[in-house]
């Protein structure tokens, strides 16, 4: 896939992520799409080399939302906390 597409694929996987947990965001919409960015190559990337699916397959698109909550529920845990 090219990078472009990626990125297309990444920002719509974030917007889903986004939906299906819900909640206030550290770092808004910019952040979010960075996170579903990431998740989507992450998820895409682990999907394929465990060998649960080929690229190209519509499960990807549930991988990549996957690993897109995970990093987003990580993030909410790692910058979320108050700074003492």
């Amino acid at each position: 896939m090219s990078i472009l597409t990626w990125l297309v694929f990444g920002l719509i996987v974030g917007i889903v992520a986004k939906l299906l947990m819900p909640g206030r965001d550290p770092g808004g919409f910019i952040i979010t799409a960075l996170l579903g960015i990431s998740g989507a190559l992450i998820g895409g990337f682990l999907g394929r080399a465990a060998g649960w699916y080929r690229e190209g397959d519509p499960v990807g698109f549930v991988m990549a939302v996957v690993g897109s909550i995970v990093l987003l529920g990580l993030y909410r845990l790692v910058a979320g906390r108050p700074r003492v």
